[in-house]
C-alpha cells in the first residue's frame, strides 16, 4: 500500500512539471510576441483598421490638445487658397517673365511618379486605416491616388476667414495682445517676447551632460559674449539686432552643428522634395540639408538636431479629403510616423522631440503640427502670433515662389531709384478679408501713384507683375487668408521696398533680422491712411530703405548649391539659434 502511495505521489509530481513547464513556454511566447508586436509594430499587430480606432502609442510624450475639426475657410481643397493666388499671380505676368519654356510630359510624369510613390508599402501602412495587406488594397489606393491627383487641378472658393481664436496662446502674448489698443504684437513687442523665452529658460545643469549638451552649453555662453564687430564686409550692421552675437552663432553653426537626417518614410509625403510653387521653400531646404556633408551626420549620438524630412504640400494633396474641411486624417499620419520612429530609436522620447525641427509652408501645417510635435522646432511660413507661433522655440520661414527650379535667380534685381516711378504697387487675387478693403480704398484707378489691382488690366504695352515690382518704390504685401505671403520675399527679390499690411505676422529671420530697418510695417485699420504713410517716408530715408533691401537680399535667395549666408543657410541658423537657446 506504501508503494502504490509512493507512485502516486511521484506521478502527480510529474504532472504538475508538466503543468510548470507548459505555462513556462506560454510565458516566454507571449512576453517574445509583446516585445516584437511594441518594437517593431508599434503595438499595432492586431489594430483595428478604423480611422476613429487607430492604435495611439503611449511611446511619445505629447500635448492632450484635442484635433479640431476645421471650419470652411480655414480648409480648402488641398490646392488651397495659395494655389489660386499663383495661378491669378501667373495670369498677370508672373509664368510670362519667369519661366522659360516647360516640358509638355511634366504633368504625366508627376501624375505617374504620384501614383507609383503611393503604391510604396511603407507609405501605405502609415496611411490611417489602411494595412497593406492584399491586392484589393493596393489597388484601391492608387485608385484613390489617381483622383486626389485630378482633385489637385480643382480650387474651392470659400469666404472670407473669422477672427482666430486665442486658446493656443502664452499667457505672455494675451497679455500683450490685452495691453494694446490695436490688439497686434509689434515688431519691438515681438523681440521683448524672445527676450523673455530666453531668460525664462535656465540652462539644464546635467549630471551626466553628454559632449552634444556640453557643446550646446559652450556655443550659448560664446554667442552670448561674442567679441564685438563694428564693420563687416559682407553683413551691413544696421540690418541686424545685434551683429556680433549673429556672426558668432553663424561660425559656431558652421564649425559645430551636425543634424541626423530620418531615414525612415518613404514618398510622396516623406522624403519628397517639391522644389516649384509657392511652397518650395521646404522642399529646397530638404534637398539642401539631405545632400549636405557638412551637416549631416549619420551618427544620432553626435547630433545636436534631428530633422523631420516630410512635406506639408504633400501631405495635403496625398491625404487631404475634399470637401471634408477635416484635418483628422493628415494629424493621424503624422502621429504614426512618429509613432515609428519612437519605437525604433530613443532620441524622440528622450527629449520628447524639442531637439527635433521640421520645416513646412503649407497655410495648415501650424495646425496639423500643433498636437503631436508640439515640443518641436517648427519652421512655419504661417507664422501667426494669434495661432500658438511660440517665440523661442518656433522659426518663421521665408515663403518663396519658384516657378523655374533650375534658374531660380532668374530676372533677380530692379531698377534704379530714380526709375522707379510708382508709389505702390500690389496685384492678386482677392482672398480674405483684407485685400478686397485694399482694393475698395485704393484700386480702379482712384490715385495714379497707386497701382492696386486684382487683375492686371491685359492691354498692349501694359506692364507685367515683374515689371511693376521693379519699377515700384513700395510693394504691397497684404494678408490673404494666412498672414504670410510669397511678395514679402518677391519684394526683396525685386529690390522693392515691402510694405507689409498682416497684424501679428512674424518675418522671417526676425531674432536676427531688423526689419524695421528696410521694410514698412502698417496696421490694416490703416489701410485708407496708406497713402499719406508712405509719402510721409522721406526721400532719403527711402534711398536708405532701398539701400538695405539690396543687402538684406543675400538672405533670402536660393542657389542650386548653397552660398554663405543664402536663405538655405538662414533658415539652418534659425533653428541652430533656438535650439542653442534652448540648452
Amino acid at each position: 500500500m506504501l508503494n502504490l502511495w509512493e507512485q502516486l505521489l511521484v506521478y502527480e509530481s510529474e504532472e504538475a512539471m508538466k503543468l510548470l513547464r507548459f505555462a513556462g513556454l506560454v510565458f516566454i511566447f507571449i512576453s517574445t510576441f509583446q516585445f516584437v508586436n511594441i518594437r517593431y509594430y508599434g503595438g499595432s499587430m492586431f489594430s483595428l483598421s478604423s480611422q476613429d480606432k487607430f492604435p495611439v502609442s503611449s511611446s511619445i510624450d505629447v500635448s492632450t490638445e484635442p484635433v479640431r475639426t476645421l471650419s470652411g475657410p480655414e480648409r480648402l481643397n488641398f490646392s488651397s487658397s495659395r494655389s489660386i493666388e499663383v495661378d491669378e499671380e501667373e495670369s498677370t505676368g508672373l509664368e510670362e517673365d519667369h519661366v522659360i519654356g516647360s516640358d509638355k510630359n511634366d504633368t504625366v510624369q508627376a501624375h505617374d511618379s504620384f501614383i507609383e510613390d503611393v503604391k510604396d508599402k511603407e507609405t501605405l501602412d502609415l496611411l490611417p486605416g489602411i494595412r497593406s495587406s492584399t491586392n484589393e488594397t493596393y489597388e484601391k489606393i492608387v485608385e484613390d491616388a489617381d483622383t486626389a491627383f485630378e482633385n489637385t487641378r480643382k480650387v474651392e472658393i470659400l469666404e472670407s476667414k473669422t477672427d482666430p481664436s486665442v486658446d493656443n496662446l502664452s499667457s505672455e502674448v494675451k497679455k500683450f495682445m490685452k495691453v494694446s489698443n490695436s490688439g497686434v504684437v509689434s515688431i519691438t513687442e515681438m523681440m521683448n517676447l524672445l527676450h523673455q523665452s530666453r531668460t525664462s529658460h535656465v540652462s539644464l545643469k546635467l549630471k551626466r551632460s553628454s559632449t552634444v549638451d556640453q557643446e550646446l552649453l559652450y556655443a550659448r555662453t560664446q554667442i552670448e559674449n561674442p567679441p564685438l564687430i563694428e564693420n563687416d564686409p559682407l553683413l551691413h550692421t544696421p540690418l541686424y539686432w545685434n551683429l556680433s552675437m549673429f556672426k558668432r552663432s553663424y561660425e559656431l553653426m558652421e564649425k559645430k552643428l551636425k543634424v541626423y537626417v530620418y531615414r525612415e518614410g518613404k514618398r510622396p509625403v516623406l522624403h519628397k522634395p517639391v522644389l516649384k510653387g509657392i511652397y518650395a521653400s521646404e522642399g529646397w531646404f530638404m534637398k539642401q540639408l539631405k545632400s549636405s556633408r557638412t551637416f549631416v551626420t549619420k551618427d544620432p549620438r553626435k547630433a545636436h538636431l534631428f530633422y523631420l524630412p516630410f512635406s506639408s504640400k504633400m501631405l495635403e494633396e496625398t491625404l487631404y479629403v475634399p470637401g471634408s474641411h477635416s484635418d483628422q486624417n493628415l494629424i493621424q499620419f503624422l502621429k504614426n510616423y512618429l509613432d515609428m520612429i519612437s519605437s525604433k530609436y530613443n532620441f524622440w522620447n528622450k527629449t520628447g522631440g524639442s531637439d527635433h525641427f521640421l520645416v513646412a509652408c503649407h497655410d495648415w501645417a501650424p495646425s496639423e503640427t500643433r498636437q503631436y510635435m508640439a515640443k518641436c522646432i517648427r519652421a512655419l511660413c504661417n507664422s501667426d502670433v494669434s495661432e500658438g507661433f511660440v517665440f523661442g522655440k518656433d522659426v518663421a520661414l521665408p515663403e518663396t515662389t519658384i516657378l523655374v527650379p533650375r534658374r531660380p535667380l532668374r530676372a533677380l534685381g530692379g531698377k534704379p531709384v530714380s526709375q522707379r516711378q510708382i508709389l505702390a504697387f500690389f496685384a492678386g487675387g482677392m482672398h480674405g478679408y483684407l485685400r478686397p478693403l485694399l482694393l475698395r480704398n485704393w484700386g480702379g484707378n482712384r490715385d495714379p501713384d497707386m497701382k492696386i489691382f486684382s487683375e492686371i488690366p491685359k492691354s498692349k504695352g501694359k506692364k507685367s507683375y515683374m515689371e511693376y515690382m521693379k519699377s515700384s518704390k513700395f510693394c504691397i504685401c497684404p494678408k490673404g487668408h494666412e498672414v504670410n505671403s510669397p511678395r514679402v520675399v518677391e519684394a526683396l527679390f525685386y529690390e522693392c521696398v515691402p510694405v507689409i499690411i498682416s497684424d501679428n505676422f512674424v518675418p522671417p529671420f526676425f531674432e536676427v533680422l531688423n526689419w524695421e530697418a528696410f521694410a514698412v510695417f502698417v496696421l490694416e485699420k490703416d489701410i485708407p491712411d496708406l497713402k499719406n504713410i508712405l509719402v510721409s517716408i522721406t526721400e532719403e530715408r527711402y534711398r536708405e530703405m532701398q539701400t538695405r533691401v539690396k543687402m538684406v537680399q543675400k538672405h533670402f535667395l536660393w542657389h542650386s548649391k548653397p552660398e554663405r549666408f543664402d536663405i538655405f543657410h538662414m533658415i539652418l541658423h534659425s533653428i541652430w539659434y533656438n535650439r542653442v537657446f534652448q540648452s
